[in-house]
This record gives structure tokens, C-alpha cells and sequence, in this order.
């Protein structure tokens, strides 16, 4: 666990309302804020569309934690997850389909509570399963069955532009499940000048690239990947501001494990930490992982022992403690968000087909239930 990899600095994207410091790339689900109002905290819900769902939805979160359905925001196939463009004009969301051997991403303009249809591009790879943007305008997705990290731009009217680049996964693990790679996300690292992070659950570690600008290509850097324990199986990560640490849930051993930035810009993979209690003897999948706005605590969905797990994050070395194991009051918690000022959690509860309101403790970091409302199939909770 002690594979290293060198970086170098870079200052990047830092999203409105978030209480961030400079330097941490905010993308994803939970992670775009929308500008809190009178009104609420209304949000996207991206679904799977195998069951009753039609596509993209529009709630809101009210200030006393219940919880409206506003209306279907647009017709899309399987748009399991989202993230915003640069100046939260457009949506995107992956088709988590395959078509041939791929998948697609979609660009939807914002009108509202509404989204009108930008245009669709090829993702190289079957599954696309996570999305994010820049303030550049690059466009990560992460295909799934296809192993592989697929690069778009966003251009001046909004519109994807076609496949650029597609960095194809190598590697395999000890886990049933690792026969192959699975890419399942892919963030701007804040270590790099325009790096890129790939989360492989099939290979079983991180993979490090970087955007050729000139070439309009993703291309390994030299020192190409950073291992999991074995079987691990990583999935998503959150990321710490400036980049010094990364916290990476591994959802076939149901950890997560700290990784640092050592002084000379390396990266090394320190202790693991279960996101499960103790006496837990059943089934268990790790699914998502968020930091609280202001990097106090770390938040983790179990699927199996349906909680999300709390630890506390050490300002010091960026430890963890763990603190707390919240029931979703639900079956199957893939995806949850925290609001941009932090009073609020709300869980995406994928097979009992809800979603759930918490309200979050500032100072303990633990969550006391508020509500819940059903949903069709929900994936993705993007504010």
C-alpha cells in the first residue's frame, strides 16, 4: 500500500456557495450547488429507467427538511448520473446504456424547472456510469462494462463536442468481479496541471492521466497507478481541499482508505478504515462518498447495512474516526447529497424506490431523520 505517484500543483475549479478552499475540483451528484432561496433547496434526480421512471426528475428540499416532487424535467434514457456545467447552465447525464459497445452522455440546457435537449455524444465504452465537468469546459465519463475514461468539451453554445479521447483501462483483480476493469468515476485532480483521476473497481486501483490540451487527448503519466488492498474494489472518491488528501470508498470490501500527498507530490496509500460496525455479519456494498462543505466530516452509503457510516477527518493528517451509522430508512442507498451550506443530507434509496431527508449536526457530524418521499428508481441527487 505504499505505491507512489508525483504531481504537481494546480489551482482549479471552486463552486459558488460551497465553503471551500481553493483548489478542490467540486463535480458530481452532490457536489454543484444551487443557489439556496425562499423556495428551498431544489434539485435533479437522474434514475434508471428500466421500471416506472422516464428519466430526470425535479424535487425540492424545504427549509423544515420535507420534501416536494415537482415534476418530470425531461424524458432521457437510464440518466443515472449528473454534474454540471461550468456556469450551471447546462446538465449532463450519462445514458448508462450499451449501444454497440457504447454508451452516451447528453447535454440538457436549464430552463428552469425544465431541461431542454442540447445535443448527445458517443462515450467510447459500454455502461458510462459517472460524469463530471471543468471550468474549462473538459468533460470526464467513466464507462463501466467498457474499462475505460472518456474525454468531451463543452462548447460556447453548450453542446458536447464529439469523442476526443478515450483511455482504455488495463488490469484485473483477485475479487470475482475483477476479471476485467471497471471504470467507475473520474475527477480533476487539483495535484496536476490538467490531471485526471480514474477510479477502477475491476483493476483495482486509481489510474492517473493527464488532458493533452494540445491533442485534445488523455494520455498515462509516467507513474500510471496507485493500488487498493486486495479485493478492495474502488469506487468513487472525495477529495480534500488543495488535493493533500483523498479519501476512496472501496465498495467490495466495504473500507475506505486515506491516501496522501506527501511533501515531495507523491500520493501513498496510508490506513483503511471499515465503513461497517463491528457486529456486522450480512452482505455489504459501499456506493457513495462525500465531504461535509467545511472538511469536518466524511460521509459514506453502505448498501446492505442501508446506513450511511460518519467519520470525523483530523485537521491535522487527515484521519478518520468513526463516529456514527445512520439507518437510511430505506433499501439499497446508492447515492446521497449534502446541501451547499451543510444543514442537510438526502439519500437516493435505489430498491425501496425513495428519498430521505436528514438534518445534519455541524458539530458532531450526525444526522437526525426528517422525511421521506417515493421515487422512481433513484440514482443521482444533484443540487
Amino acid at each position: 500500500m505504499n505505491n507512489l505517484l508525483s504531481h504537481r500543483g494546480r489551482r482549479t475549479l471552486i463552486s459558488g456557495l460551497f465553503l471551500l478552499t481553493a483548489g478542490l475540483v467540486l463535480n458530481g451528484c452532490a457536489e454543484k450547488a444551487e443557489p439556496v432561496n425562499a423556495d428551498g433547496y431544489p434539485f435533479f434526480l437522474g434514475t434508471y429507467t428500466e421500471g416506472r421512471s422516464e428519466g430526470i426528475y425535479r424535487y425540492r428540499l424545504n427549509h423544515d427538511g420535507s420534501l416536494d416532487s415537482l415534476n418530470l424535467a425531461a424524458r432521457s434514457t437510464g440518466p443515472s448520473f449528473l454534474a454540471m456545467g461550468p456556469a450551471r447552465e447546462i446538465l449532463l447525464a450519462v445514458n448508462e446504456v450499451d449501444v454497440r459497445g457504447s454508451g452516451t452522455v447528453e447535454a440538457w440546457r436549464i430552463m428552469g424547472d425544465t431541461l431542454a435537449f442540447v445535443n448527445r455524444a458517443q462515450t467510447g465504452g459500454a455502461h458510462p456510469c459517472y460524469v463530471t465537468a471543468n471550468a474549462d469546459g473538459w468533460v470526464l465519463t467513466a464507462n463501466y462494462s467498457g474499462g475505460s475514461t472518456a474525454l468531451h468539451r463543452l462548447g460556447e453554445d453548450g453542446s458536447l463536442s464529439p469523442l476526443l479521447s478515450t483511455l482504455k483501462h488495463e488490469g484485473s483483480g483477485s475479487h470475482p468481479r475483477q476479471a476485467a476493469p471497471h471504470a467507475h468515476s473520474a475527477y480533476f485532480d487539483p495535484g496536476t496541471e490538467n490531471g485526471v483521476i480514474s477510479v477502477d473497481l475491476g483493476s483495482n486501483d486509481l489510474k492517473f492521466s493527464q488532458i493533452n490540451i494540445q491533442k485534445n487527448e488523455l494520455e498515462y503519466r509516467s507513474e500510471a497507478l496507485l493500488k487498493m488492498a486486495e479485493a478492495a474494489g474502488p469506487r468513487h472518491l472525495a477529495i480534500r481541499a488543495g488535493g493533500k488528501f483523498l479519501y476512496v470508498v472501496n465498495e467490495l470490501n466495504s473500507t475506505v482508505t486515506v491516501v496522501r500527498r506527501e511533501p515531495d507530490s507523491s500520493y501513498r496509500a496510508l490506513r483503511s478504515h471499515s465503513t461497517l460496525p463491528a457486529d456486522f455479519e450480512g452482505v455489504n456494498y459501499c456506493a457513495d462518498i462525500h465531504l461535509s462543505p467545511d472538511h469536518r466530516f466524511l460521509y459514506v452509503s453502505n448498501r446492505g447495512h442501508n446506513s450511511i457510516a460518519v467519520f470525523a477527518v483530523s485537521d491535522d493528517d487527515g484521519s478518520l474516526r468513526a463516529v456514527a451509522h445512520e439507518s437510511v430508512r430505506g433499501d439499497w442507498p446508492r447515492n446521497f447529497a449534502i446541501t451547499p451550506d451543510g444543514e442537510f443530507v438526502l439519500v437516493a434509496n435505489q430498491k425501496s424506490e425513495n428519498i430521505v431527508s436528514f438534518k445534519r449536526e455541524a458539530n458532531t457530524g450526525k444526522l437526525s431523520y426528517l422525511n421521506s418521499i417515493s421515487a422512481p428508481t433513484p440514482v443521482c441527487i444533484l443540487f
